[in-house]
């Protein structure tokens, strides 16, 4: 099967001094749930936002479906994104607004810049809002604000966001890391649904090796820039984890939230 998604000897360096990617290259098929996992500063958030080129790559090649996306020009550009959705672990919405209108903003890539700014969505893509808010148990917040959601329904509304632009890979940086671990079991298990279900790649960064060991078709791990695993959960072994985490390596548990409840 052809690579949705190719990485081809990617470098990634700031300045003279900083390297945050090495030679990286790795493939990802159509509809796979890969998980990034590595410590802090290893370079998984670059590497994620690389690929929809929030931030450029030195050297390499990155493919979508066989293109090289670091050719692309501004309309390429704009055309590629669209198929890509970006979920973050601050959610990126906006507060004042309301769940369908911060759902409706991921419509924004298809539209003129007049009609962005005017806020003219179809009655099919308003439809397709509702059903997604449904699908991801949100129906009853559809008229809030979103000031007035919690953490883990605020990261809902961003997969609803992502999953209305029709996308096929939906890239998630640090998805759980602001929530407990009830509202982390419900986003996680969206995402495998996704995946499952509707077929989309998933490609997330997580801190917690659990969670990417249970959720994950495949794991890549990252330290100081490089791979140093790119297997199965299943070829995970307490020397492959020491690899990817040196001195660094603590052992996550499941039980461990963090700071929002959900």
């Amino acid at each position: 099967m052809t690579a949705l998604l190719e990485f081809k000897h990617v470098s990634k360096q700031y300045g003279s001094e900083t390297r945050a990617l090495t030679d990286v290259s790795f493939s990802v098929r159509s509809g796979e749930f890969v998980s990034i996992i590595g410590p802090s500063g290893a370079g998984k958030s670059t590497l994620l936002r690389c690929i929809n080129r929030m931030i450029d790559a030195s050297s390499g090649e990155i493919c979508i479906e066989g293109k090289n996306v670091l050719e692309f020009r501004k309309k390429e550009l704009k055309r590629m994104r669209t198929s890509i959705g970006m979920i973050f672990q601050h959610y990126n919405l906006v507060d004042r607004l309301s769940v369908m209108e911060n759902v409706l903003h991921g419509r924004l890539g298809y539209k003129s810049t007049l009609a962005g700014m005017l806020g003219l969505y179809r009655e099919e893509e308003k439809q397709q809002a509702y059903q997604i808010l449904g699908i991801l148990g949100l129906e009853e917040q559809v008229y809030k604000r979103c000031d007035q959601l919690s953490g883990g329904q605020k990261q809902r509304v961003g997969i609803a966001r992502a999953l209305i632009q029709g996308p096929k890979m939906l890239l998630c940086d640090e998805p759980i890391a602001s929530l407990d671990p009830n509202a982390s079991k419900v986003i996680m298990d969206h995402l495998r649904h996704i995946s499952t279900n509707l077929g989309i790649t998933v490609i997330v960064n997580l801190h917690q090796v659990e969670t990417a060991l249970k959720y994950s078709d495949r794991i890549i791990g990252v330290n100081q820039g490089k791979i140093v695993y790119n297997g199965t959960p299943g070829q995970m072994t307490s020397e492959e984890l020491q690899r990817i985490y040196g001195s660094e390596r603590r052992e996550p548990r499941a039980d461990q939230g963090e700071t929002q409840a959900g």
